[in-house]
């Protein structure tokens, strides 16, 4: 059997070669997305899927791909893939569960110190030209003895909490009912609002968690809070956070994140707010967590041997579902089923 690799986003070419022996790789080579129908057409006959955040897997993609056995998301969270659908249609589906989870924290810590200590405006400053030295301005929020709140423990939280240790913080508060952590005293949402001068949020996108930093919990919030967001875009409303730094009820907010990006939502924004990109207490990244060179080759790697497992007959390390009858295992019985009517 010849198997078509479906890639949706550019990638290493070492990764490319190893999957190109195992089978032909059709890739988009354009950090532009596939349209829908585009990403449809060639999974049409394609035998495994190497997917990114600009995708979106439903179960009428999964319908329209019958021959599909494998789809390796390079990517930790995966609310635009649909699970459920893969796996009664007998689609493996893989994420990388671990390879992102330090940077994203580092990048969460960097959003943090830029926003609290000024450094886009200090940065506008400088470039101006108006800069001749030392003068008393910009005085911001430094880490050191503030009260941090972490909304959401699972990898990246705890790992937020874990590179928060060096920086002597006052208190470090941690909202998450199923997690444990050494140095975090667990407290309610509400609470945590109303204590913290840090707010990171790394949470990810459910039915449960969309708007979940909304307008009562930053009315009911610390003035001037920062709010930094590395989870997913729509678990923060940002009209609700736009509305809070007019006012003056927030202090700042940070993002790596935005409710644009989720595209399992078919209500999500088309694009960013504009009075939120102008607003001057902001600080964003475009999705940056995992920008690390290392990291993403790491990651493409890891979402290949999972690809090249499943194509060669076994079962994916990073599966986070389990069908109960995978598609090449059917093929395999229809085959059989075939030759043994045949021979009757």
């Amino acid at each position: 059997m010849t198997h078509k690799i479906v890639v949706t986003n550019p990638i290493h070419t070492e990764v490319r070669d190893r999957l190109a022996q195992i089978g032909e790789v059709v890739m988009n080579s354009s950090n532009t997305p596939w349209t829908h129908e585009e990403l449809t057409s060639q999974l049409s006959d394609a035998t495994a899927m190497m997917g990114f955040m600009t995708d979106c897997v439903n179960a009428e993609t999964i319908a329209d791909a019958p021959k599909l056995q494998v789809i390796a998301a390079a990517l930790k969270g995966f609310d635009s893939y649909d699970v459920v659908a893969c796996t009664s249609a007998g689609v493996w589906l893989t994420i990388v569960p671990d390879l992102l989870t330090e940077p994203t924290a580092e990048l969460a810590i960097g959003l943090a110190i830029a926003l609290g200590r000024h450094l886009r405006h200090g940065d506008a400053y400088v470039r101006s030209g108006k800069f001749d030295g030392w003068r008393s301005h910009y005085f911001g929020t430094g880490l050191r003895g503030s009260t941090i709140a972490i909304v959401g423990l699972g990898q990246v939280g705890r790992a937020i909490a874990d590179q928060l240790g060096g920086f002597r913080c006052a208190h470090i508060l941690g909202v998450d009912p199923h997690a444990q952590h050494a140095n975090v005293t667990f407290c309610s949402l509400d609470e945590a609002m109303r204590r913290a001068d840090f707010v990171f949020v790394a949470v990810p996108l459910t039915p449960d968690s969309r708007s979940l930093i909304s307008a009562p919990q930053i009315a009911a919030a610390r003035a001037g809070q920062l709010l930094i967001n590395v989870g997913r875009g729509s678990v923060v409303d940002e009209s609700a956070v736009l509305q809070a730094l007019d006012g003056g009820q927030l202090g700042g907010y940070a993002a790596d994140v935005f409710a644009c990006e989720d595209w399992s939502l078919p209500d999500r924004p088309e694009k960013i707010d504009a009075r939120l990109l102008l607003h001057p207490n902001t600080v964003f990244t475009p999705h940056l967590g995992s920008a690390v060179r290392n990291v993403r080759l790491a990651i493409e790697h890891r979402a290949a041997d999972n690809i090249i497992a499943v194509l060669q007959g076994g079962a994916p390390m990073d599966a986070i579902n389990h069908p109960k009858e995978p598609r090449d295992v059917r093929e395999k019985s229809a085959i059989s089923g075939m030759f043994e009517r045949r021979m009757k």
